[in-house]
């Protein structure tokens, strides 16, 4: 018995956006095999400072990541073209921020870019096969809260500085 046509379109493009969400949260977590999930071992990247293969590519991302001390990604307003069974062209706006403590002072960066990817689905698997990242704007935060709440609005402040996080749920 074979699917109807229109919920399989539905459920690649839902499978699709569900890489997305990984790639932000993954990052933000510091899970290494999460990320490493998003794409294929072999996906061509293009980050501008870094150009090559997924599989060389991870390390170096979660690294960076490592750096700061509190990370932010949001991805959004996710466009999908399938052109086949197993491969679509995707653009999504990427939001992300960075706050690291050094000397003493809690600073920051807002970046704004987008994802140009491509999608293959192999095995019944969607994961990135190619993604060039291009950033649109930066910009400084200034001075950041030092993890420590805000006794009128005591929220918690999560530090994420490696994996593993007592917070942190695989899903």
């Amino acid at each position: 018995m074979s699917r109807d046509p229109d919920l399989q379109v539905l459920l690649d493009k839902q499978a699709i956006i569900e890489v997305i969400a990984r790639y932000s949260r993954t990052l933000d977590w510091l899970d290494d095999e999460g990320q490493a999930s998003c794409y294929w071992p072999d996906a061509a990247i293009d980050y501008g400072f870094f150009t090559g293969a997924a599989a060389d590519f991870v390390p170096v991302v979660m690294q960076i990541e490592r750096a700061s001390q509190r990370r932010w990604h949001f991805l959004g307003s996710v466009q999908i073209a399938l052109h086949s069974e197993s491969s679509a062209s995707v653009e999504c706006y990427g939001l992300a921020t960075g706050i690291r403590e050094t000397d003493g002072e809690w600073t920051g960066n807002l970046y704004g870019g987008r994802y140009l990817d491509e999608f293959e689905k192999r095995e019944g698997e969607w994961r990135i096969s190619k993604r060039n990242y291009v950033m649109d704007w930066s910009t400084p935060l200034g001075a950041q809260n030092d993890g420590t709440p805000n006794p009128a609005l005591p929220l918690p402040i999560l530090k994420i500085i490696e994996s593993g996080h007592p917070l942190y749920r695989p899903m």
